[in-house]
């Protein structure tokens, strides 16, 4: 007897799931490959384009640089003609939890510390990588500065919140600072201006610190380039002149010289962050002295900064110290001084080998944005937000879109500014400045 059942919606059914499981229970599987063809396509793109070719010419910056190259072996600031009173944008970016009120604190002069063990290791740090998901650096050590404190979570669990789009190049300390006062139990304080000495008495004390250094790594093309990574420090060792840290990119307790490190975190002028449970409090803030005054901690670094542009020797550590300044001169709201330093660190930048120059560097600090923005100088933000997204075949940099469209809308460029709004949320929905910009758009251009 014919059968004349049509078993061909079984067959169809049959396939759709055997793929369903497939895709969920060889999801690793899947990123890898995923993760491979994205490989390709940035290798192939970094062999027909050289980022590090292009360099940012300020164009209002041509009297500040001559001005200040006279005092370029000096420690003096430069003279300050223009005030800005307008406050960082941040302030509409970020939530700053209630954790991080800095109360000023006055070191006591006749209690003198114990002396610091020579060598201290941290145990007790979950360890993860960061490959297999494009970018996720931050992501993953937060969730090891995290899990050492009792959070249940893991990479993924940061990495939704803070990276909502996965190709997203960076993640910023205040974004991270947010992620902890809002998703988490824990608190966190970030300041800059930081020391080895500071380091090794927390390390010591048992607070693994997080900081963002700018390293030599091997990029898709194969070449080395700088680029901005994370790292939680976890031990030291003064005999062997060895810190401990769990590097998401290479593996757990990896070691790195205090040479080197000194010369990486330098690039990010020694910014620190630190995650802790509430009842530790006290003692942490004991441990950090005048570092819980954000106040103090901001003029120290632009202290340290100025030192750095007097013992500078050559092109890239003044490209440093000069930007370094102007980032500690921006968190001090001093924007013209702030625009001047940045002028000169990139008239350094020009003299730099391609092959070193830290051509991603404002994908990791936006300090210039706000310098010359305040400064009035919007074609500048404009030119090297050009610049900055031109770096890349996937330009997914939503500070960069949206200070370029600060600018454009300072210009009247309304319909340009709100696309590059649009760029914005489209890397990161919900970024309360681009949204807040959105609005104001759309009262301006009216």
């Amino acid at each position: 007897m014919k059968n004349d059942r049509d078993y061909r919606p079984i067959i169809l059914f049959g396939i759709i799931l055997f793929f369903i499981l497939f895709v969920g229970l060889f999801t690793p599987v899947r990123d890898k490959i995923s993760f491979r063809v994205e490989n390709l396509k940035n290798r192939l793109y970094m062999l027909s384009n050289s980022p590090a070719d292009t360099v940012f010419v300020p164009q209002g910056g041509e009297e500040n640089i001559s001005m200040l190259s006279q005092t370029a072996e000096g420690t003096q600031t430069p003279t300050i003609t223009m005030t800005m009173t307008v406050p960082p944008t941040e302030t509409a970016v970020s939530v700053t939890p209630a954790a991080t009120a800095t109360p000023t604190l006055k070191p006591t002069a006749t209690i003198t510390p114990p002396p610091l063990p020579e060598s201290a290791h941290i145990d007790g740090v979950k360890y993860e990588d960061q490959h297999g998901i494009w970018n996720y650096c931050a992501p993953t050590n937060l969730s090891m500065a995290l899990t050492f404190w009792g959070w249940k979570g893991n990479r993924l669990d940061a990495g939704k919140w803070l990276k909502p789009f996965d190709k997203d190049k960076n993640v910023m300390f205040y974004e991270m600072e947010n992620f902890v006062a809002e998703q988490t139990q824990l608190r966190s304080i970030v300041r800059s201006g930081g020391t080895p000495e500071l380091l090794k008495k927390l390390i010591a004390a048992g607070f693994p610190i997080l900081i963002e250094k700018g390293s030599f790594m091997q990029e898709v093309s194969g070449a080395y380039s700088w680029m901005g990574h994370y790292n939680v420090i976890t031990g030291y060792n003064d005999a062997t002149q060895i810190w401990t840290v769990q590097d998401s990119y290479y593996k757990p307790n990896y070691e790195v010289t205090y040479e080197t490190l000194y010369k990486e975190w330098k690039c990010f002028n020694f910014e620190f962050m630190i995650v802790y449970p509430g009842d530790k409090e006290a003692e942490l803030y004991s441990l950090l002295g005048p570092y819980v005054n954000s106040d103090w901690a901001k003029q120290n670094a632009f202290e340290m900064a100025n030192n750095q542009v007097a013992e500078a020797q050559d092109d890239e550590s003044r490209f440093y110290a000069y930007f370094n300044r102007g980032t500690s001169q921006v968190a001090l709201t001093d924007y013209y001084g702030a625009a001047q330093s940045y002028d000169m660190a990139f008239s350094y930048y020009a003299n730099l080998d391609t092959k070193t120059r830290p051509y991603r560097i404002v994908w990791y600090q936006t300090g210039p944005y706000y310098a010359y923005y305040y400064s009035g100088r919007y074609q500048d933000v404009i030119n090297l937000a050009n610049i900055t997204l031109a770096s890349t075949n996937e330009p997914y940099l939503e500070e960069s879109y949206y200070w370029r469209a600060m600018a454009e809308a300072a210009l009247g460029e309304f319909e340009s500014a709100q696309a590059d709004v649009q760029s914005c949320l489209d890397i990161h929905p919900g970024f309360v400045a681009c949204s807040s910009l959105s609005a104001e758009i759309g009262m301006g251009g009216s």
